[in-house]
């Protein structure tokens, strides 16, 4: 009883979740309440907040279910073993944007959550702690970008003239630029078309 108990709170939990990604989606963060998330849920007020203490935490819920598998992803490509093979670090991180994208586009759930948090929030009021969130969570996305580079040039693979901290934040911010534009062009005549193409020129600026 107590199992299944915890499973029907834990589905009670993730039906709130999607439902304040389609709502914030549908209305806009600001303009969307706990009674508007607990109605298109299906659920009472009191089973939101029997979750989630208010509006930010829910928020904060919805982009971890796809960040925090993202982050594992990155993890993975950037720095996992070799798996047999000459190792290539710049080929990886090329490998960790593309894969990015095509999650993107192949995943709705990720599509979603990307354009609420680009396009349907504004980060002021009980929102700036998310924003510092944010910006504490790209740090550590341009840490491990670092040490992939920093491994490019141990094996010679880059023929520009800058640290590895510096190449590293510069493809953070090309590509946090090219995601931003990747979820407004919803209508895929702009960037989504060949977003590929241009993360293979932009390591390709990288090569020795």
């Amino acid at each position: 009883m107590v199992r299944k108990t915890k499973e029907d709170a834990a589905i009670t939990r993730q039906r709130i979740v999607s439902a304040a990604r389609e709502v914030f989606l549908l209305k806009g963060v600001s303009r969307t309440s706990l009674e508007h998330i607990a109605t298109h849920a299906g659920v009472t007020r009191g089973a939101v907040y029997w979750h989630f203490a208010n509006k930010a935490e829910l928020f904060h819920a919805m982009r971890e279910e796809v960040y925090l598998p993202l982050i594992d992803r990155m993890e993975d490509t950037l720095l996992g073993n070799p798996d047999g093979g000459s190792f290539d670090p710049l080929g990886r991180i090329r490998k960790h944007l593309e894969n990015t994208i095509q999650m993107l586009a192949e995943d709705l759930t990720t599509r979603e959550t990307y354009e609420v948090m680009m396009t349907k929030c504004e980060y002021v009021d009980e929102f700036a702690d998310v924003l510092k969130s944010i910006l504490g969570n790209c740090s550590g996305l341009i840490y491990k970008l670092e040490q992939a580079y920093a491994k490019a040039q141990e094996l010679g693979q880059v023929g520009i003239q800058l640290t590895a901290g510096e190449l590293a934040l510069d493809t953070h911010l090309f590509f946090s630029g090219l995601l931003h534009m990747w979820v407004k062009d919803t209508e895929g005549t702009l960037f989504r078309h060949n977003a590929l193409q241009l993360i293979d020129t932009h390591i390709k600026l990288r090569k020795k």
